[in-house]
């Protein structure tokens, strides 16, 4: 009864779209001899060092893209000013 009782809450409580599997049970064990048969095997074995260079990449562009954003506004606001002021 209790379960039910805190399933039913934390179902009201969450904000529709913030988490689209509340209906699951969630569980702290992990299945660790599932983990060691697959890392074993190679199954979907990937670089972690590759995977933080694209992060890293990512964090750049986005830090570039931000500055370019700010510089062209900027740009646009003194060019405004120029111009009225000719006039």
């Amino acid at each position: 009864m209790r379960h039910r009782l805190q399933k039913l809450l934390s179902s009201l409580l969450s904000l529709p779209g913030r988490r689209l599997d509340r209906r699951l049970k969630t569980t702290k064990t992990r299945r660790a001899q599932l983990a060691s048969f697959l890392e074993s095997t190679g199954y979907r074995t990937h670089s972690v060092d590759t995977y933080e260079r694209s992060l890293r990449r990512r964090r750049a562009a986005k830090a570039v893209l931000m500055w370019a954003t700010a510089f062209a506004a900027a740009w646009i606001v003194l060019e405004s000013a120029k111009a009225v002021v000719m006039f």
